[in-house]
């Protein structure tokens, strides 16, 4: 499946004001890592799938200036001088002043605009190669594409060994081992167990300026009553914490919540959101949960995981709120990171928007999202094709793509008659007219397709809303 090609990569980061934090390496309380790995000698070229796959903006890029040893890295790979290394860092740190979290989200193509600005303003300082370079980095740092090499070659491998430590390729892959699966556009996690849905979760998602990134991680530790000390960003000053004061777990000026667990990278999975906040943007490139759900995911993360953890353990550190402990995965779970915006489930067509302007709402990708599902687009009945068309329109946020071009064109006479009775008043085809735009709000279409009927990704199981209820589905 074909996604966002002709973008910048996209990297993501946890910041905060509603969830997550970069914090510079030497902080005591960076337990998910450096997303920085040690510097080649000479720039070298990037992983072109990490390259095609993910967005960068000057706010992500602001927050790898949080770690120590990324200006010499740009020194080192992309042979930057230190006056470009420090413009770089002044107009990343300026530009994330300008962020207004209350209204993000609020506007069509905030990151699409978001990266433009990102492509100009940096090409004006470092020129548009390096820029490429920068993104290039950028992404194949925050992807663990570096890590993957080096792997490989202390193997003596040239291909991964077990499939699935790997993301799936096919769109709408069902997993069959334990895994966690995030799907951004749909705002949902799943937890599977030996390749058996188990539960699904609503979740908060990054920013626009900061969209969740994508790519297969590994969670191996929760970590219960997680400190924060706050970076020096400009959102910190807005606080009433100081820069580099170290905020004790539990204190209401924490974001983290009562549970964080790392996910690679400055990534986390945290708690500490109103049930307000999910199905929306939420975190600055986290996956965000209420306390209750965390609650409950850390436990099925610890099942999985083949550690031990009881209602009891829950509630001992809930009581004790100011001592944090740390809970090791016995055998690590994979935690797949997706941009789908068009599913096959449980025999229906579900179609999100397209909330980080990614492009991927097209003909191309809905056909191969429906090969992955053993039909054709001209199985569809006419009516299911304009249906569908329709909806890939109405959910494709900023994208100028003519969606319906290619199929209308494909259609034989007959087929178009049938979308145009002779005797309407309007001699235009009903597949050519402006389909209506849907509503700002609305997150996502669903259309049943006969053809798609015990096909396609599991529906949500006890769907957890953040309400204190689950869902059935």
């Amino acid at each position: 499946m074909k996604t966002y090609s002709s973008y910048f990569l996209s990297i993501t980061v946890c910041l905060l004001t509603a969830g997550c934090v970069v914090t510079p390496t030497n902080q005591s309380n960076n337990n998910a890592g450096s997303p920085l790995s040690s510097p080649a000698a000479s720039p070298s070229p990037a992983n072109e799938k990490a390259t095609n796959t993910q967005p960068l903006t000057l706010p992500v890029l602001d927050a790898f200036f949080a770690d120590e040893s990324f200006p010499e890295l740009l020194k080192t790979r992309l042979q930057l001088t230190d006056d470009q290394v420090t413009k770089l860092k002044q107009l990343a740190h300026a530009e994330t002043a300008k962020l207004n979290e209350a209204s993000a989200g609020t506007t069509e193509g905030e990151t699409a605009a978001a990266r433009a600005t990102a492509q100009e303003k940096i090409s004006a300082i470092i020129g548009e190669e390096k820029t490429q370079q920068l993104a290039t980095l950028v992404g194949e740092q925050w992807s663990g594409a570096s890590e993957n090499t080096a792997a490989t070659k202390s193997s003596g491998t040239s291909n991964p060994t077990n499939a699935k430590e790997f993301a799936a390729n096919a769109p709408n892959a069902v997993p069959t081992d334990s895994r966690i699966v995030i799907n951004a556009p749909a705002f949902r996690m799943d937890v599977f167990d030996g390749g058996r849905l188990v539960k699904s979760y609503k979740v908060g998602i990054g920013y626009p300026e900061f969209p969740l990134p994508t790519g297969l991680r590994k969670a191996t530790t929760i970590i219960f009553n997680p400190t924060w000390t706050p970076p020096d960003e400009p959102w910190v000053a807005r606080m009433k914490v100081n820069v580099g004061e170290k905020i004790e777990a539990g204190s209401k000026l924490n974001p983290l919540g009562p549970i964080k667990i790392p996910i690679g990278g400055p990534s986390l999975i945290h708690g500490g959101k109103s049930p307000a906040k999910l199905g929306t943007f939420a975190s600055h490139g986290c996956v965000g949960l209420t306390t209750p759900q965390v609650q409950d995911f850390a436990k099925l993360l610890a099942q999985i995981g083949g550690a031990r953890l009881s209602d009891d353990d829950l509630a001992r550190y809930a009581r004790d709120k100011t001592e944090t402990k740390q809970l090791r995965l016995s055998n690590p779970v994979p935690v797949e990171l997706r941009y789908e915006t068009i599913v096959v489930e449980d025999g229906k067509l579900h179609i999100y928007r397209d909330v980080y302007d990614q492009d991927t709402n097209t003909e191309e990708n809905l056909r191969d999202v429906l090969a992955a599902a053993g039909i054709k687009f001209e199985d569809l009945t006419q009516a299911e094709q304009t249906q569908v068309l329709d909806a890939l329109q109405q959910m494709s946020g900023k994208s100028t793509a003519k969606i319906r071009s290619n199929a209308i064109a494909n259609q034989s006479s007959s087929a178009i008659a049938l979308a145009s009775p002779a005797n309407s008043k309007d001699k235009k085809s009903s597949a050519t007219k402006k389909s209506p735009r849907a509503a700002r709000n609305q997150k996502e279409i669903v259309i049943e397709i006969a053809a798609l009927q015990g096909k396609g990704y599991p529906a949500p199981v006890d769907l957890d809303t953040g309400t204190g209820k689950t869902k059935k589905i």
